[in-house]
């Protein structure tokens, strides 16, 4: 379950505290009344009245009234314990969901491959030319007699598409093999594989097998639960503290409805801080959060909470990447980035991946980080992500930090 802060209850409310001055005119008023009540009930005159009259005339009410301020003031007390104690567990509901919320992931390994890498070149050129702000997006014929589309493509050979597949996932694979390769082969990985294509589901699962098994990756996976940052947040609730590293892959490739997309091609290995020490981390991928409604204020909400996991303020923030963002939401997201403070246009400082390379469907936000930690290797800070998929999923801030960033 994610954690939400603005779902923890409001604090105790606090009882009225017993008024001196009402207690104080009470006496008085409770004398009145018993010397009244015993004067009306008695057939002697007042000046022949025994010493006993008087004492119980003004003994009971006195004695009556301290009762009920003795009884007020307990009630006070123990209203007042009970508030302080509802408080300080709410107090502590809070700290514990703070230090949950503020869990990490380290970036361990990361690959990416889009239509603006050449073949032969490295990650570094890729990188230099989506900052530059190059656009990959071409208008051209998806088939013969077919109208053309504007996408993005792969270079290499079309009319072969599943051994053109097969070169870019031994790509990626090659590119995490050597980090993974520093680990005992026993060192259990969780895989996270999102392949988004129009090619046959067999085609995919025999081109997988296949750069697995050319990768040389000695450790064996299994699957993990959810797909997205939603597994990331997933995986920060429940596996902090697994010994098991998280092997992302995630491609779009070939998509049925090529209109506007981009094939890309992702891998990304993440540790755990309380039990992964071998590697260092090239980054830190702080909690992502979601936003609950497709309006300004949850997506708002959203992005100030992933400020706060770091905690980190706005203006700390080097680039933001947008990634996976639709038409209808770009005046939200303009907003909102305007009202916490981050750069909201693309320019040098934000980096819009969809004007450059196209939707990369459900490995937008993957694209980004991996972008975002390049970027950061090269000596920049604090990255914050905007990503999303489709309309219904909602939006996700993210927030990916340097190793040696003060707050850490």
């Amino acid at each position: 379950m994610p954690v939400r802060l603005d779902k923890v209850p409001a604090q105790a409310v606090r009882p009225t505290r017993p008024r001196v001055w009402l207690w104080a005119g009470l006496l008085p008023v409770f004398l009145l009344v018993g010397a009244g009540l015993a004067w009306l009930s008695s057939p002697l005159p007042l000046d022949q009245q025994s010493v006993d009259f008087w004492a119980l005339t003004l003994g009971v009410p006195l004695s009556s009234w301290c009762v009920l301020g003795f009884g007020r003031a307990l009630l006070y007390i123990g209203q007042q314990s009970a508030a302080d104690g509802w408080d300080e567990a709410r107090e502590n509901d809070v700290f514990r969901k703070t230090r949950q919320g503020r869990r990490t992931q380290q970036l361990l390994g990361a690959s990416l491959y889009t239509p603006l890498r050449e073949p032969g070149a490295n990650a570094a050129a890729q990188l230099d030319t989506l900052l530059s702000g190059a656009v990959a997006l071409k208008t051209r014929p998806v088939g013969e007699g077919a109208p053309s589309l504007r996408h993005s493509l792969f270079p290499g050979d079309r009319e072969n598409p599943e051994h053109l597949l097969l070169e870019v996932l031994k790509e990626v694979l090659g590119d995490l093999a050597p980090t993974l390769a520093q680990l005992p082969d026993s060192k259990p990985l969780a895989l996270s594989l999102e392949i988004e294509s129009g090619l046959p589901e067999g085609v995919l699962r025999r081109v997988w097998r296949e750069a697995w098994r050319l990768s040389g990756i000695r450790q064996a996976t299994t699957p993990v639960e959810g797909s997205g940052l939603a597994a990331v947040d997933h995986w920060l609730d429940q596996r902090i503290d697994d010994q098991a590293l998280l092997l992302v892959v995630a491609v779009q490739f070939a998509p049925e409805q090529p209109e506007d997309t981009a094939e890309v091609a992702v891998g990304l290995v993440f540790g755990n801080r309380l039990t992964q020490s071998t590697l260092a981390p090239i980054a830190y991928l702080h909690r992502p959060e979601q936003e609950r409604a497709s309006t300004d204020a949850a997506l708002l909400y959203a992005a100030q909470q992933a400020l706060a996991w770091v905690p980190l303020p706005a203006h700390s923030i080097e680039q933001v990447w947008r990634v996976g963002i639709h038409a209808q939401r770009h005046a939200a997201l303009s907003a909102v980035s305007a009202e916490v403070s981050l750069p909201a246009r693309p320019n040098p400082k934000c980096c819009s991946l969809d004007d450059l390379l196209g939707h990369p469907g459900q490995a937008a936000p993957w694209v980004a980080i991996v972008a975002a930690a390049q970027t950061i290797e090269r000596g920049a800070g604090p990255q914050f992500i905007f990503s999303g998929g489709t309309v219904a999923d909602g939006l996700w801030s993210t927030v990916l930090m340097p190793v040696s960033s003060p707050s850490k």
